[in-house]
């Protein structure tokens, strides 16, 4: 049984604390936010002010996904979020591993994100320093994209370096997630399952929710 993690990139803003009092009242595990910043992908979706805002309303842990560029910078105000996950892209950080306990000397929960076009094989080195590892199955940036089909057999090679080496990371994908895609992402070897369209546009949300957490 996955976690899921709806985005709220995909909640109505001029509602947002109707939606997430919606997933507080869902099986949701964790509430995934996505930080743009138009230089590390080309749109633009929320920052602090707002991010606190959500975090006062939500009753879930929170999932920040920061897809910007030296992230490094804002380890503190993730924190004082009271984040449980800080998740950065492999391809942002120069120093990956002195980001990463950075995080951890913040009592988070270090994930890592790759990109579609970034295998597996770049975190061997790192991997046992990691609580999560987050794949892209579509290019960052907007929110509503297509399954990128290839993200299954590279959780499947996740996996097998997670089991490989002992580490503990759990899986976690983001990005055109469904029914049907999040099927074969769990039997591929995924953890968590980022959902966004495919919650906020459902006729019943907590329905759509509790159908991801059974697959």
């Amino acid at each position: 049984m996955p976690l899921v993690s709806p985005s709220l990139l995909s909640a109505d803003f001029g509602h947002l604390s109707r939606d997430i009092q919606m997933l507080n009242e869902s099986q949701c595990d964790w509430f995934h936010l996505d930080v743009m910043d138009g230089v590390f992908v080309p749109n633009i979706s929320f920052g602090f002010p707002v991010m606190q805002a959500m975090a006062r309303d939500a009753q879930k842990p929170l999932d920040v996904h920061l897809m910007i560029v030296q992230p490094e910078k804002f380890v503190a105000e993730v924190k004082a979020l009271n984040a449980k996950v800080m998740n950065v892209h492999y391809e942002a950080c120069t120093h990956l591993h002195r980001v990463v306990q950075q995080i951890k000397a913040h009592d988070m929960m270090a994930g890592v994100t790759l990109n579609p076009h970034t295998p597996v094989s770049v975190l061997e080195d790192i991997i046992g320093d990691l609580d999560l590892v987050m794949l892209m199955s579509v290019n960052p940036g907007f929110g509503g994209q297509r399954f990128i089909e290839h993200a299954v057999e590279k959780t499947r090679r996740l996996r097998e370096l997670v089991d490989r080496t002992g580490s503990n990371a759990l899986i976690e994908i983001d990005g055109g997630v469904n029914r049907e895609t999040g099927a074969k992402l769990v039997a591929a070897g995924a953890d968590v399952l980022v959902a966004g369209s495919a919650v906020f546009k459902a006729a019943d949300p907590k329905a759509e929710i509790e159908a991801l957490r059974n697959l």
